[in-house]
């Protein structure tokens, strides 16, 4: 039988490992590549213009891509449960193949998209690519418990093997016998938006250093990798969060979109250490991935994993509202210099260091502020390119000492820990050029420049800069008792085991097991 295939691409934004599409191609007649601007997202998340600005370009770059292969991309605008249905009889779909998603929105989206598919007759073939195991089973493999320590996560993964090896790309003899039905005026129906077409307004727009898309993501990829001396000593605490041109391989935002396989990365990473010594899991680029997979099992296997309430694993704390605050750690007015740096590099480039988002969140709950990680959580969702549901979740929460990292007495300095990699200030004047007159031993601490000194720099700390909204040294101190007294309530059933929690839900992996193990 010949199929009409639909392939949506939600994530999985690529052509290379992307085993639904193949799967798409084979027994085909006519396939057709779309993409859905779902509204639930812009009506239920926070999409900052930096990241709408990377989709549209990846987009750009998936059409272009298939343009090559004689096929187009159809985007449309809707929710699925309502698009998908007029588009299977419009087109006389016969399959749909997707990537598999783990998040709980796309977990109920697709279990009724697949009811639908089943009413009209039309075969469903999921495909697991986005991470780099089924992750269904990796809990299954630690008998049906989420495993909640990095440490034990690697054990279970250790017993399963090496990822999949990713696929290859379609190539035109894939596409052989295959063609994609698209008219002259294709893009009068289905084309790609611009970010006026959505109503943004593009005046604040900061710099493109980071452009969406799998060839873009791909020409990264290689150019890392042929720092093959770099790739086998790196160790993520080593790298500084401050340094002027990014220290790490801010690749993130293309795994998230999928513009790049994290299997790809994977088996790249390991062509580079085959024969070599270099660094192991967690502080390797290996681990680095393997700290994804960990996230997006905790957030599978936990309920209510992006939430306080209602997470068994998550310390209840009773963190204060407080919208003044919140409105001047995320608007870069903390009057701590080198907070506010980073918040600024944030807005304006939709990417941070890793380091740096352990500064200015421990900042905001724990250290200084005393908000709940859940409103640092809605900020980074909306101004991070590689903002994602499972990892910001789980970060958030170690970074809070909520969950999984408890040494809640171990706090960042806003002042002490910039400098360590930093001493001259050069970051914070690069992102904040209102104090780039400061003399390094006050760049850090502006309130502490004698007034002459800020006169000659032309930067007046309480007018022209603010000065701090907490006394650093005083509140980290009742903060940490306050941790301290949020752990002494947890009663013993709220203590997980280091092995796990029994799963209570059921995901939409489990229900296609069998035609997508591993």
């Amino acid at each position: 039988m010949s199929h009409n295939s639909i392939h949506w691409f939600r994530k999985g934004l690529r052509l290379h490992d992307n085993p639904a599409l193949i799967a798409a191609l084979k027994d085909c007649r006519h396939i057709y590549p779309l993409f859905l601007l779902d509204p639930w997202y812009t009506s239920n998340t926070h999409i900052g213009i930096n990241r709408w600005r990377f989709l549209i370009e990846a987009l750009k770059d998936l059409d272009s891509s298939l343009k090559k292969l004689n096929s187009r991309l159809f985007v449309v605008s809707g929710p699925p449960t309502e698009v998908l249905p007029k588009l299977f009889e419009k087109w006389k779909i016969t399959r749909l193949t997707f990537e598999v998603d783990t998040e709980p929105y796309s977990q109920s989206r697709d279990q009724e998209v697949m009811k639908l598919a089943k009413e009209h007759g039309v075969e469903v073939i999921p495909k697991i690519s986005h991470t780099l195991y089924n992750i269904n089973r990796i809990i299954d493999e630690n008998n049906g418990k989420t495993p909640l320590t990095y440490v034990r996560f690697q054990s279970v993964v250790k017993a399963i093997g090496p990822p999949k090896k990713p696929v290859p790309a379609p190539t035109e003899e894939d596409m052989k016998g295959v063609s994609t039905p698209f008219s002259e005026d294709h893009e009068d129906e289905f084309e790609i938006p611009s970010l006026e077409d959505l109503g943004l307004d593009t005046s604040s727009l900061g710099p493109d250093l980071f452009p969406g898309g799998e060839q873009e993501a791909l020409r990264r990829l290689d150019e890392h990798m042929q720092r093959t001396g770099w790739v086998c000593k790196f160790e993520k605490p080593q790298t500084s969060p401050n340094a002027l041109i990014p220290s790490t391989t801010v690749l993130s935002p293309y795994v998230r979109f999928g513009c790049m396989s994290a299997r790809t990365f994977w088996w790249r990473l390991t062509d580079v250490y085959r024969g070599k010594k270099h660094s192991e899991p967690p502080v390797s680029l290996h681990g680095q991935l393997m700290w994804r997979e960990f996230f997006y099992t905790t957030a599978v296997g936990i309920p209510n994993f992006n939430k306080m309430e209602g997470n068994t694993n998550c310390v209840q704390v009773d963190w204060e509202n407080n919208p003044e605050r919140l409105a001047a750690w995320r608007e870069a007015r903390t009057g701590f210099p080198f907070i506010d740096a980073i918040m600024t590099q944030l807005r304006q480039e939709g990417w941070i260091h890793h380091l740096a988002r352990h500064a200015v969140a421990c900042f905001l709950t724990r250290g200084d502020l005393w908000i709940s990680w859940e409103e640092g959580q809605k900020v980074f969702e909306e101004l991070l390119l590689d903002a994602d549901w499972s990892l910001n979740a789980g970060n958030w929460q170690w970074l809070s000492a909520s969950a999984f990292f408890r040494q809640y007495f171990r706090v960042y300095s806003p002042i002490a820990f910039g400098k360590k990699t930093d001493k001259h200030g050069d970051y914070i004047k690069k992102y904040l050029p209102v104090l780039k007159k400061f003399p390094a031993e006050y760049i850090y601490e502006p309130w502490k420049a004698p007034r002459s000194i800020q006169e000659r720099a032309g930067c007046i700390v309480g007018k022209d800069y603010p000065r701090p909204i907490v006394e650093h040294e005083v509140v980290h101190k009742q903060n940490i008792q306050r941790m301290k007294a949020a752990y002494a309530k947890r009663s013993p059933e709220d203590k997980p085991t280091t092995k796990g929690v029994k799963r209570k839900a059921t995901s939409i992996v489990d229900m296609l097991e069998k035609k997508s193990k591993r």
